[in-house]
């Protein structure tokens, strides 16, 4: 039987990576952000991000622990490889943006999760903090999402006006591929969830999303455009590849759950995104389109949200906690 309090140390150390990966992006980020808005924005944020990662470390030592040194660098190494990945894109500050939205939603549900999980163990103190870091994850995904226009405005900048609707036709082929790996993950998680509530809430949104991928899919025909084969078979890997990942993690619920909500943070910024294109080029259709799926998103978001304190009864009970 696992104790508890040991439980919430190798919360700790995940923690810390993950602090480890933001500011490996945060600190490239403002030189990527094509809008002085946005760059403040990461750079308030690095500031809050380095307290963070300053926070967790302390908190470790408090327990006798230490972050775990090939974890860190694990996810240093992916928060450097998303800023070269983010460079080379003709929008760069659209794809910054929607995936910083995402992590700050993972963050979020992170510290979320460690808080809950110290309540019960009574540790009031490393709750109290975990909450005071998840509402400035939170806080910042807000502002970035608010900041979605500028993103949107900085990526078309150089882009002709009349090469809106080959853009909007782009737009829509990414969203057809994280609809892609939105299926796989969804198709998966319920059988390794171990749940009943949260594998229902992944249930119904399976068949909401497979709807949104067809939605895309008319709209992509109507355009004269067609679906990426490469971005939906690297998608559906990535699904299989994740799927892999929590089944080898004996904390499934807790992770697959934050993991989930982030992103349906991810498709909301990537909506937001196309919704914003789709005015440009005057694209009534697909702006209808958008709004119809954003409140979808944002609701299964909150749906998985109002489960985290089960995905936390979940995740202890399979690591011999509860």
């Amino acid at each position: 039987m696992r104790d508890i309090h040991e439980q919430i140390t190798k919360y700790l150390t995940d923690a810390h990576a993950i602090e480890v990966q933001a500011l490996a992006q945060l600190r490239g980020a403002p030189d990527s952000a094509g809008d002085e808005e946005l760059a403040a924005a990461f750079r308030e944020h690095l500031a809050e991000t380095e307290a963070h990662e300053s926070a967790t470390r302390r908190l470790l030592a408090a327990r006798g622990a230490a972050p775990n040194r090939l974890e860190d660098l694990v996810m240093r190494i992916g928060g450097v490889g998303f800023l070269l990945f983010a460079r080379v894109q003709p929008d760069t500050p659209g794809k910054l943006v929607a995936h910083s939205i995402s992590y700050e939603a993972l963050e979020q549900a992170s510290y979320e999760l460690l808080a809950l999980t110290a309540d019960r163990a009574g540790e009031e103190e490393l709750a109290g903090e975990a909450r005071r870091i998840r509402d400035q994850e939170s806080s910042m995904r807000e502002r970035l999402e608010s900041l979605t226009d500028r993103s949107v405005a900085a990526s078309l900048r150089d882009v002709p006006r009349d090469d809106v609707e080959e853009q909007l036709r782009k737009y829509l082929a990414d969203a057809h591929a994280i609809e892609e790996q939105a299926i796989g993950l969804l198709e998966r998680g319920p059988a390794i969830v171990d749940e009943p509530n949260l594998a229902a809430v992944f249930s119904d949104h399976l068949a909401e999303t497979r709807d949104h991928q067809e939605l895309v899919e008319e709209r992509l025909a109507a355009l004269g455009g067609d679906p990426s084969s490469f971005k939906d078979a690297a998608m559906r890997l990535g699904a299989l590849q994740w799927g892999a990942f929590f089944q080898g993690h004996p904390d499934t619920p807790g992770k697959l759950a934050a993991f989930a909500y982030a992103f349906e943070h991810l498709e909301i910024g990537g909506y937001v995104q196309l919704r914003l294109v789709a005015e440009r080029a005057g694209d009534r259709e697909t702006v209808a389109m958008a709004d119809r799926i954003l409140e979808q998103e944002r609701a299964a978001a909150a749906q998985i949200q109002s489960e985290f304190e089960a995905a936390v009864t979940a995740s202890l009970r399979a690591v011999g906690v509860a």
